[in-house]
């Protein structure tokens, strides 16, 4: 049986092909508006704030940008703002609905802010009540996990913002970015048999720690928060590598298991000591290496390794009896 995820799984690359040739220029001209901005905030919930982490994390390591993440009802709540002030605001939605990231551009525009939606649907409030909307082409997700959200989302972020660094860096991660399509294309077709055995080796696991240092953060954040909880149904809790020092560490012991996203380049080095501590404790660990899938530069890391994590949590809810995109209370709370 094929569930949804499988279907939004395959529909991927077409979903950013057709999202580059749509917005390509549109995205080029919101990151030439959006470079003047002296701080620039990122508002999101659950899969699509973990985009803005990774993208403020990518941009951290080559840049001054000034990028300021947070969840839509935190933004409203606690974030001081000065009318007319010279800060934008890009908020991220799937549906364009989530009520938390709709509040917080109403607050923006209360502020007469600069505000750019990113999402799925055209018709949305969201779409219709921001200065400019960037329409994701992947269609309506089903599926709670957000397979092609998550990619055209994560694209559009590295557009607006690789293209702000005037580096030699910054221009080369943007020339691999356009072969990002094809590569997910090919990776669809050959990590499902590798991440599918490794689901069955942990259809029993139900606590999953994620860890990754750097921009493998926000991969970590949504590997357990939309993935593993929503999609799988496991416990599961993000940690950043150089926390695990800092409290996981009196935790793991030989039946633990911990989820290692890495890249291997220099950032990694926290994620490699704390791969070692584990090994050394008969930890069981799963760790999911740029390396081992591509050679593309490690600032692209999370479009490679999402492709093999998503087959993992379709084939790990299926061997435990779950449809890996429906929901069990999602849908009955509003608030």
């Amino acid at each position: 049986m094929e569930y949804e995820m499988y279907n939004e799984i395959m529909e991927q690359p077409i979903s950013l092909k057709r999202t580059i040739e749509s917005e390509k220029e549109h995205l080029e001209q919101i990151s030439e508006e959006y470079s003047k901005f002296d701080k620039i905030y990122l508002i999101g919930c659950g899969s699509s704030i973990s985009t803005c982490y990774t993208i403020k994390d990518a941009i951290k390591t080559i840049s001054t940008i000034d990028i300021d993440v947070q969840t839509g009802y935190e933004f409203v709540d606690n974030q001081y703002l000065e009318k007319d002030s010279n800060v934008g605001v890009i908020l991220t939605s799937q549906s364009g609905e989530t009520s938390d990231t709709l509040s917080a551009l109403r607050k923006a525009k209360e502020n007469n802010i600069k505000t750019v939606a990113i999402t799925n649907e055209k018709d949305s409030s969201m779409a219709k009540e921001a200065d400019e909307a960037v329409i994701t082409l992947g269609g309506t997700e089903l599926a709670i996990i957000g397979t092609k959200t998550y990619v055209t989302q994560l694209f559009a972020l590295y557009l607006i913002f690789f293209k702000m660094v005037k580096s030699e860096r910054a221009e080369h991660v943007l020339e691999q970015l356009y072969t990002v399509p094809d590569l997910i294309e090919e990776l669809i077709k050959s990590t499902e048999e590798k991440s599918k055995k490794i689901a069955e080796e942990n259809k029993d696991v139900d606590l999953f720690y994620c860890m990754g240092s750097g921009l493998n953060f926000g991969l970590a954040y949504k590997l357990a928060m939309t993935m593993f909880m929503e999609g799988s149904l496991k416990h599961a809790c993000p940690i950043y590598s150089g926390e695990f020092r800092h409290g996981l560490i009196e935790r793991v012991e030989e039946g633990v298991t911990v989820v290692f996203l890495r890249s291997g380049d220099q950032p990694d080095e926290v994620t490699d000591r704390a791969i070692k501590f584990c090994e050394n404790l008969r930890v069981n660990n799963i760790v999911f290496d740029l390396q081992e899938y591509s050679d593309i530069d490690p600032l692209l890391t999370p479009f490679v390794l999402i492709i093999p994590l998503e087959w993992f949590i379709y084939h790990l809810s299926i061997f435990n009896g779950e449809d890996p995109g429906s929901t069990r209370h999602i849908g009955k709370i509003r608030y």
